[in-house]
């Protein structure tokens, strides 16, 4: 018998949290669904999918505790008192996730329901995935935390004294939790083995990991939630109906918003002056890192806003190496930082990391529309869009895009 590997209700990303409170304000009755992606097309081992299921029914047992909600109302003041309150009633439901796989052993996951609940699945049930695939395999023996640990020192010096602004966002494709926390503990010790570098450790994603050890939780939104806008709205004016939703939420905190959902095109065509000024900052998350940052400071400079004034966070598919080479370039144009996931926690001799994500695929706007829109995501590299062909071509035409 295989033990839980999530036990903890804050064993999840703060995105989820903050992403889940927009939602209950702004779309209340939305339903969705989600899908599950392997972009390497993994078979599985046989009896998978059965203790996945096993692993996603324990989830029911979860319950946020009073140290966390207090954890959370000391780090996370931007998130209104009354979303506590949902969090202390809420509970995980097994029917809302449909888990089986195929005679190959390629694996299906798939969430229907209200958005508010299912939108707390996503992290969860890939880090199971992630940890359960190296289990069932026998791949977890390879998994040297200590090794990983030291490795991690040395990682987060050379951060740290390259100048770098970094933190952990690697709870979804992570080896296992104690791989997290190696990282995440390793990370904290450098940034105090080294307080003459000018580079900071600014936090992890992981709540949990963020209250056990005294660090502040990171993250705002995903990609998700541009795209069930866009399935139910339309993808021309989706990025500014987010960024209005989220204002009215957040009041201008947690001002950095993830703006590559269709491309930078029309996100720049919806980004006027005064969101540009609210936000605090973009992040990039597909496309060449450089050619982005020189459309942002275009675009910043084209609303007479100085790019210098405004944080923009990497974090496509980053490593040591490109972070620092980044810093070198970002350095003086803008206020770099960099979010940092599988390069953290998922880095051992002799395993591959995963490649895997779970997207939200359609919504309807009430419970009472007989049918769900469908949608997608079209990034700036066309290995990370997600959606049906018929639907990419469809909304890739709705955008006027080649």
């Amino acid at each position: 018998m295989i033990p839980p590997i999530i036990t903890r209700f804050t064993d999840d990303d703060l995105y989820k949290f903050t992403m889940c409170c927009a939602v209950i304000d702004n779309y209340p009755r939305t339903q969705v669904k989600y899908k599950f992606i392997d972009r390497a097309s993994l078979c599985y081992p046989e009896g998978f999918a059965d203790e996945l299921s096993r692993q996603i029914a324990h989830l029911e047992t979860l319950r946020i505790t009073d140290e966390e909600i207090e954890f959370m109302k000391r780090r996370c003041p931007y998130i209104p008192c009354w979303f506590y309150s949902f969090l202390k009633g809420f509970r995980y439901d097994r029917r809302w996730v449909r888990v089986s796989q195929d005679a190959q052993g390629h694996l299906s996951v798939e969430f229907e329901g209200n958005w508010s609940d299912t939108i707390l699945l996503e992290v969860k049930v890939l880090a199971i995935i992630s940890a359960l695939y190296y289990i069932m395999t026998g791949q977890s023996a390879k998994i040297d935390c200590t090794d990983l640990y030291n490795r991690s020192i040395e990682k987060g010096r050379r951060l740290l004294e390259a100048g770098c602004v970094f933190s952990d966002m690697g709870t979804r494709r992570r080896a296992s939790f104690a791989a997290q926390e190696a990282a995440v503990r390793a990370m904290k010790e450098a940034a105090e083995k080294y307080p003459q570098a000018t580079g900071s450790f600014v936090g992890t994603s992981n709540v949990w990991l963020a209250m056990k050890y005294d660090l502040t939780p990171v993250g705002t939104m995903a990609h998700e939630l541009v795209c069930a806008v866009g399935g139910m709205y339309g993808p021309q004016m989706a990025n500014y109906l987010v960024m209005k939703a989220w204002a009215s939420t957040y009041r201008g905190a947690l001002g950095t918003f993830l703006y590559d959902t269709y491309g930078w095109r029309i996100f720049s065509l919806n980004f006027s002056e005064d969101y540009a000024n609210m936000f605090k900052g973009l992040r990039v998350d597909s496309g060449d890192n450089r050619e982005q940052l020189c459309l942002i400071e275009e675009k910043y400079r084209s609303l007479n806003i100085d790019p210098r004034t405004k944080q923009v966070i990497f974090s496509n598919a980053l490593d040591t190496d490109r972070a620092i080479e980044l810093q070198k370039f970002a350095e003086g144009r803008c206020l770099p930082s960099f979010g940092i996931g599988t390069h953290f926690t998922n880095d051992f001799r002799g395993i591959r990391p995963m490649n895997i994500v779970i997207k939200l695929v359609a919504a309807k706007i009430t419970e009472s529309w007989p049918f769900f829109c469908e949608t997608c995501k079209l990034s700036e590299d066309h290995g990370k869009y997600s959606g049906s062909p018929e639907v990419v071509a469809r909304f890739r035409e709705a955008l006027h895009l080649e």
